[in-house]
């Protein structure tokens, strides 16, 4: 029983960030069919962040009506919304309209924003669902977040999408013969660079059918977790405190209590120990630290910042850092990065760590490597290492491990906040989705109207020597 709650709940994890995953590892491909271009990732952040509107109105009524809302109806509407936008989508995103004196990706749009509003409400609702199971299930949830990005990612590689070669060409020329040039009867032929994108090996509508189908897969999940019998988690518990009190009993001062009936856990001691619960003292739980309001906002400083980061800033500039190397080092970062996710996720089960101190050093590292990636975009179209393996490597190495660092920091802040009180997983979520908000709010303006960070073709352009 228990292994099928992991499963139930892992797959629960997966319909968190399914859907917007699926289209960001998408984008090496769909910034070359859609007319935004390399402008496609900043127009998909400032969309994602208008979503918040849902779990805005959500952390609202929980903080003007508490218990109004219950995360059931809300978590079936959502996820049901996720699946039917994913199955539109994979017909009509190629669908553009003319506006504002040019093409846009009109349903593409629309139905991001509804797959983003899906996602951002899931921060504020399948945490707190989650908070009514066992903690252990917890860390399981979150690998399936991970693996939210993961299997997008390994069906984008199998797809491959995004891959392009450089190839050169003769074309008619006018102009005298230059060297480099071959003339043929009285027309010069001169000879570039163009790029030629190797074709996918299955169609963007099979890749959006299959995140369809995922997220079916979560919403058939979250029926059956949510019908768990309850009986048997209440007789585990029980046999658990039977046990405990045969084997302590012999060590009980004569006024000891122990076990009761009453709901709750209780003091009794068990090898000089507490046993703690609802009624036990913050000792009592090695698991529940006792943190300063100074520690508590520390931690949603933290948590706000690192979502900043991972979800509105690097992300906007992520296709002018890795495109003027090569569109095989974007669709790598793209999809590494994905894998990189669930993979930080699972350390945790393995290397928990609930130090602030060490939190905030990874968090640290993790963001030197996001400087790098926005410097290198800074230097788009002629970033530092350009046409080297070794810059290749590089861009692609950064993009992970500042994906893989900031990924455990959200876990371990995750877990802590657990520990405390549904409440607190709340709030998470609300700090998540303003941080997420707020770096894309402030990288909007700098990409699509200051035109900060400069796109060139990644052949024909020639940086200066």
């Amino acid at each position: 029983m228990a292994w099928l709650t992991h499963l139930l709940a892992c797959l629960f994890g997966t319909g968190s960030w399914m859907a917007i995953n699926g289209v960001w590892v998408e984008l090496p491909l769909l910034v070359n069919k859609l007319p935004e271009g390399w402008y496609l990732p900043s127009y998909l952040i400032i969309i994602i962040q208008l979503a918040n509107v849902g779990p805005l109105f959500i952390t609202l009524m929980h903080k003007l009506k508490p218990g109004l809302l219950h995360e059931v109806p809300i978590i079936y509407l959502v996820v049901s919304t996720g699946t039917i936008s994913c199955f539109l989508l994979a017909f009509l995103w190629e669908y553009t309209t003319f506006m504002a004196g040019q093409q846009h990706s009109t349903a593409f749009f629309v139905l991001v924003f509804f797959l983003s509003l899906v996602d951002c409400t899931s921060s504020v609702t399948f945490l707190p669902f989650m908070a009514r199971l066992h903690p252990r299930y917890i860390t399981t949830f979150f690998i399936g977040e991970g693996l939210s990005g993961l299997i997008p990612a390994l069906f984008a590689l199998a797809q491959g999408s995004g891959v392009a070669s450089c190839v050169r060409v003769r074309t008619p020329s006018d102009n005298a013969t230059a060297a480099g040039n071959a003339t043929f009867g009285n027309v010069t032929a001169e000879e570039v660079w163009e790029t030629h994108y190797s074709p996918a090996n299955f169609s963007s509508l099979v890749f959006f059918i299959i995140l369809s189908t995922m997220m079916f897969s979560c919403l058939t999940a979250f029926f059956f977790l949510n019908r768990l019998p309850k009986v048997w988690e209440l007789s585990k518990q029980n046999l658990c405190y039977s046990d405990i009190a045969l084997h302590s009993i012999q060590n009980l001062p004569a006024d000891a209590r122990g076990p009761t009936d009453s709901g709750g856990f209780t003091n009794a001691p068990l090898d000089g120990k507490v046993v703690s619960g609802t009624k036990g003292g913050d000792d009592a739980d090695p698991e529940k630290a006792t943190f300063s309001r100074a520690k508590f906002a520390f931690i949603y400083c933290l948590v706000a910042w690192v979502n900043a980061l991972t979800n509105g800033v690097l992300p906007s500039v992520q296709s002018y850092s890795c495109l003027p190397y090569s569109n095989m080092a974007y669709h790598l970062a793209a999809t590494l990065s994905s894998i990189a996710n669930p993979l930080a996720c699972t350390i945790p089960t393995f290397l928990p760590s609930r130090s602030l101190a060490v939190l905030g050093v990874v968090a640290t590292t993790g963001t030197a490597f996001g400087v790098y990636n926005m410097g290198m975009a800074v230097m788009s179209p002629c970033p530092l290492l350009q046409h080297s393996d070794w810059g290749d490597a590089l861009i692609v190495i950064s993009w992970v491990l500042f994906t893989g660092m900031l990924s455990y920091v959200k876990v371990m802040t995750g877990v802590i906040l657990r520990s405390q009180s549904q409440s607190a997983l709340v709030w998470y979520g609300a700090m998540e989705q303003l941080g997420s908000l707020l770096g894309a709010l402030t990288m909007f303006p700098l990409v699509n109207i200051y035109s900060l960070f400069k796109s060139a073709d990644f052949c024909s352009f020639q940086c200066p020597a």
